[in-house]
């Protein structure tokens, strides 16, 4: 069944509008038809089952016919922070990891960075990857929408460790600590019904350099490897957060 998120205020007591792109993808795209039933979500509260009515081109009224329990969300609440990469690679990342549980994003410079950061291109570059985000949280039947924040500072993320139960820095030249040699102890400490926070920090093409690996250490974060095989700058932020997410028993794990 087709999911859509909404805002809170298209929500009513019994129905639910639906406008702009979502109204036309459900027009156009979809064909959608009077008494056709899809899922709409506000990814916050309320979530439901709802058969359509009316169906104008900018705007879908729906008749609420079930309200559904928010349960697709993982207990461990994992950021994934990118150093920006090269071309669209950004998009695939927060595509997949969406896909796959991340609950926000963010982008950053670090030493190695390739891209030429343009703070005029900025709020287009983020309106972008929040629609893809969007995008994958629906196709995935996410209850959130992940967030995508704008690109910080390697000064600026550092600061921001102290907010996180657990920060993990993916650095392939890593002193013998594997990912799941960290996760293990953190695992067995998280309580029941608990909900921690996760960092992910994940490297541009080129990889950290030794100062910003000692200087993420020294703002707290634990430096992992992750298996004996280089991944891809977008790839390596993928296979870290499913095995964060596998450990927690969010993929069929312990």
């Amino acid at each position: 069944m087709q999911r859509y998120f909404v805002s809170v205020e298209q929500f009513k007591e019994n129905t639910v509008e639906i406008t702009g792109d979502d109204a036309r993808h459900i027009t156009k795209v979809m064909r959608g038809k009077v008494g056709d039933k899809i899922i709409v979500s506000d990814g916050l509260s309320r979530e439901a089952v709802v058969e359509l009515e009316l169906l104008e081109q900018d705007i879908v009224s729906a008749n609420i016919v079930e309200h559904l329990d928010m349960l697709q969300e993982a207990q461990v609440k994992v950021t994934v922070a990118q150093s920006l990469p090269k071309g669209d690679k950004m998009e695939t990342v927060i595509q997949k990891c969406t896909e796959i549980g991340a609950v926000s994003f963010v982008p950053f410079l670090s030493e190695r960075t390739i891209v030429q950061y343009d703070s005029k291109k900025e709020e287009k570059r983020l309106d972008r990857w929040r629609k893809i985000c969007k995008e994958a949280a629906e196709q995935s039947h996410r209850n959130i929408v992940p967030t995508v924040e704008p690109s910080m500072t390697w000064s600026q993320l550092m600061k921001s460790f102290a907010g996180y139960d657990a920060v993990y820095f993916c650095y392939e030249k890593e002193h013998g600590l594997q990912l799941r040699d960290a996760l293990t102890p953190f695992v067995q400490s998280v309580t029941t019904g608990s909900a921690p926070k996760v960092l992910l920090v994940v490297g541009p093409e080129g990889g950290f350099s030794e100062g910003e690996c000692r200087k993420a250490e020294e703002a707290g974060a634990i430096s992992v490897g992750l298996g004996r095989r280089i991944l891809r700058c977008e790839t390596a932020g993928m296979v870290a957060l499913s095995c964060i997410l596998y450990d927690f028993g969010e993929m069929g794990g312990v």
